[in-house]
């Protein structure tokens, strides 16, 4: 039985060309490397995206329209004093009378090209 072990051995320890192969005694295999981005990228922006713009310009005379709800306020040629951000799909301007002490807030909706 000896001999068997032996002989098994052996064959275990002889390479294909005949000759002895090197084991190294109860290596370690090294952990296996993740390799990712870096630094990470950030995913770019669609250039076929067209941005919406003011349609009216500081010191331009607008119509104004009244909304037909709520307090009813004097219909007719402002001046645009400033322009707001939007709210929704619907630009705001901040708007004046030559008649009226005050500012008025409008939607580009209810502004038209005098």
């Amino acid at each position: 039985m000896a001999a068997k072990k032996a002989a098994k051995s052996a064959r275990l320890s002889v390479g294909k060309a005949g000759k002895t192969a090197a084991r190294a005694p109860s290596a370690v295999k090294p952990a296996k490397m993740i390799r990712t981005l870096s630094p990470p990228v950030q995913p770019m922006a669609a250039p076929d995206i067209p941005v919406k713009t003011h349609k009216y310009r500081v010191g331009e005379t607008v119509y104004y329209t009244s909304p037909t709800f709520g307090r009813a306020a004097a219909t007719g040629s402002y001046t645009v004093v400033k322009l707001l951000p939007s709210e929704g799909d619907d630009y705001q301007y901040r708007i004046k009378s030559s008649g009226e002490a005050f500012e008025r807030v409008a939607k580009e909706s209810q502004l038209d090209r005098a």
